[in-house]
């Protein structure tokens, strides 16, 4: 099972949210060779709710998963920012991410975000996988955290856009991280648009379908990590036309239908 820890199923956090540019990303990491993924939305994105009860009203449900039509695989959960600087990944049961949502709800916004400790605290009641996200990123302080509390995570993002940007260095970084707190690497692409999916992806020996057996996986390293030879060409392909699509919204444009009609040319 090929399969991205980390994406996102909007162009953009403020952005409403658009069920055809949604169901066009699926296809598209599809098309991208990938079997399933991680959709680990912000936690703060307009209409979170709105488009996990979408989804669901387009998929069935397998164990934790959600399954398309055409059979491909999605795994709830959302990113969180934590006020120390830096994000969290989740990801778990339709139901938990969305309770676990609401009850974020008072710590959206920049400045009122929990911190590491207590929004670990709340983790743990949930039976939902963990992780890292990005800790090295600029701006962010989660290797700084003190030991006792890094252990509550249970993988640590390897992302495609640190990639992109330094791959020597990015894995230099994330292996040491993994080694002194003996937790495994998960890739993750990071996009927002279809261009970025398998710029990194993990390969799991069985399809899976619960995040039980996700975390199980990880535990027996019955995974590998592969990245694309054009890795950064697709990071970089992928923020143009993130870029070039939230200005034609800002200028009053349907980027939706812009990209959807140049799709079927």
């Amino acid at each position: 099972m090929k399969i991205d820890f980390h994406t996102h199923a909007k162009l953009a956090k403020k952005l409403p949210f658009s069920p055809e540019y949604t169901d066009w990303l699926f296809g598209e990491a599809k098309r991208a060779g990938l079997d399933a993924l991680c959709l680990t939305e912000h936690f703060n994105t307009l209409g979170f709710r709105e488009v996990y009860r979408y989804i669901e009203g387009r998929c069935t449900r397998e164990g934790d998963s959600l399954v398309t039509e055409d059979g491909f695989r999605i795994f709830p959960g959302m990113e969180v920012d934590i006020a120390e600087g830096g994000h969290t990944l989740v990801t778990g049961p339709l139901e938990c991410i969305l309770e676990m949502n609401r009850r974020l709800e008072p710590f959206k916004e920049k400045g009122r975000f929990l911190p590491f400790e207590k929004w670990s605290d709340m983790v743990k009641e949930y039976p939902v996988l963990f992780g890292a996200g990005h800790p090295y990123r600029a701006g962010g302080h989660i290797p700084e955290l003190p030991s006792e509390l890094l252990e509550r995570f249970q993988f640590l993002d390897v992302n495609g856009k640190d990639l992109a940007k330094d791959s020597e260095i990015t894995w230099e970084k994330m292996k040491e991280l993994s080694r002194k707190l003996g937790k495994p690497l998960v890739a993750g692409s990071d996009t927002h648009q279809s261009f970025q999916y398998g710029c990194v992806y993990n390969v799991f020996e069985r399809t899976v379908d619960t995040v039980r057996d996700l975390h199980e996986q990880l535990l027996e390293n019955a995974y590998r990590i592969e990245t694309s030879d054009d890795l950064a060409f697709k990071v970089e392909t992928a923020g143009i036309l993130k870029r070039s699509l939230k200005e034609i919204h800002a200028l009053g444009g349907d980027y939706v239908s812009v990209l959807l009609k140049g799709a079927e040319i």
